[in-house]
């Protein structure tokens, strides 16, 4: 019979991704100890790591997790968190999460930029259909940019060879020239910080309002971890779980996802599957959504499309010479993680407007770039970025914290509104800030 598995640190940091990994470096640079608890595992040294076979390993459901209207999530659960399958996309946090909100992390997101010296790649690198693209925008008055990435050729195991990225890096790359989270995880480990893989935290512990740890299973056996401080970093889904769980029954009242498609259009040269993932981008603050270059992956894509029906599923015949723009709204609040398990996140009526004119503004770009407009269609739609699940103002105050003293959150879930673009320097950016207010 096995016995309870007891732990403790001075902070207890639940998750892995950019919020946890930031979180645990910088408290462990400090002289703090530090205990990660991650509920997957570490596939970065696995030969599927970065194929079809590993994403299905490595997400949540096997890439099958699903709204309870039909929208796809797909939710990475390893070590790294949503960074092992990201576009590597890097783009400072909105203006008005400083002017309404007050939250301002400007300086963090600056020494996160120069640390790991974020800029777009290569004009050489972009792609030639994704330039394409770029241009047909740019030729219709819209004005793409090249956008920003956690990505350095320079990096890459494959240097020497002949480089090329793929958008296979979505799966997980295995050339390393993306950043991973997981990098800042191993930098906390190697400066004493201690990490339990498959721990699965089921609630937060706490006596006359303060934080006093928290209990879960550890490869199906029961844990608990005694800590004066927690912070929940488990992600837009799984943090508002642990709270509810916890007694917290504000937190999963509405969400947003920062809902994604990509409009598909067959022209005579080569597409942009092969060419790095959203290379160039437009974004449209006011009309409420961003434009990216970006296809899914060969042999996703006719999961994907086969949804839509027999024509664009046939269409995998010619992936090769698609064209991919990726609409990604800024989805009003609705819907919610609710207790029983179920994720519900319906479109509003201002959603569904935002993603028409979107749609027709793809159109015409496709075109303009050389794709028949008899090809054109819409891929269904994917939750990309489930957040504001624990929002600020409403569950967490400025600096994060919950009503519970000593107890934390700091991932996407923290978000008080859909932020409309990529998120991961922002997240970055809150950690950081945070750490700091811990620190002192």
């Amino acid at each position: 019979m096995f016995r309870n598995i007891k732990l403790s640190a001075d902070v207890i940091v639940v998750g892995s991704g950019p919020g946890g990994a930031t979180v645990a470096r910088e408290l462990t640079q400090k002289g703090r100890t530090v205990l990660i608890l991650e509920r997957g595992y570490d596939h970065r040294d696995k030969f599927y790591y970065g194929t079809y076979l590993g994403a299905l390993r490595y997400s949540d459901r096997m890439s099958l997790l699903f709204t309870e209207e039909g929208l796809n999530i797909i939710a990475p659960i390893m070590v790294g968190g949503a960074t092992s399958m990201y576009a590597g996309c890097a783009a400072a946090p909105p203006p008005w999460l400083k002017a309404k909100y007050g939250v301002d992390i400007d300086a963090e997101v600056k020494e996160t930029i120069a640390e790991l010296k974020i800029l777009p790649l290569p004009a050489d690198l972009r792609g030639m259909a994704s330039t394409r693209i770029a241009r047909a925008g740019q030729a219709l008055g819209y004005d793409w940019f090249a956008q920003p990435k956690f990505m350095n050729p320079e990096r890459s195991t494959c240097h020497g060879k002949h480089f090329k990225c793929q958008a296979n890096c979505m799966l997980g790359c295995r050339c390393h020239a993306k950043w991973n989270a997981a990098e800042w995880v191993d930098k906390a480990i190697a400066g004493g910080a201690r990490i339990r893989k498959c721990a699965r935290v089921d609630k937060v512990l706490f006596e006359d309002g303060h934080v006093i740890g928290v209990e879960g299973k550890i490869g199906g056996v029961k844990f608990s971890a005694g800590a004066e401080t927690v912070v929940l970093a488990a992600g837009g889904i799984g943090s508002p779980r642990i709270l509810q769980k916890s007694g917290m029954n504000a937190a999963g009242i509405g969400m947003t996802m920062d809902v994604t498609t990509m409009i598909y259009g067959v022209t005579r040269e080569k597409g942009t599957g092969r060419e790095p993932p959203m290379s160039w981008s437009w974004d449209n603050p006011d009309a409420g959504y961003m434009l990216s270059t970006l296809t899914d992956p060969c042999l996703l894509y006719p999961l994907a499309a086969a949804r839509k029906g027999i024509g664009p599923a046939l269409r995998w015949l010619q992936w090769n010479r698609m064209l991919g723009i990726m609409i990604k709204l800024k989805d009003d609040i609705s819907g919610g993680i609710y207790p029983d398990g179920k994720i519900r996140k319906p479109l509003t009526a201002a959603d569904n407007e935002k993603l028409s004119q979107a749609y027709e503004v793809c159109k015409r770009i496709l075109v303009e770039a050389g794709a028949k407009r008899s090809s054109i269609f819409m891929r269904p739609m994917i939750g990309t970025h489930p957040s504001a699940t624990v929002r600020i103002g409403d569950v967490v105050d400025t600096n994060l914290k919950t009503e519970i003293d000593g107890l934390y959150v700091c991932d996407a879930s923290v978000f008080p509104e859909a932020l409309d673009r990529p998120t991961v320097l922002t997240i970055i950016g809150l950690a950081k800030r945070l750490a700091k207010t811990l620190i002192k």
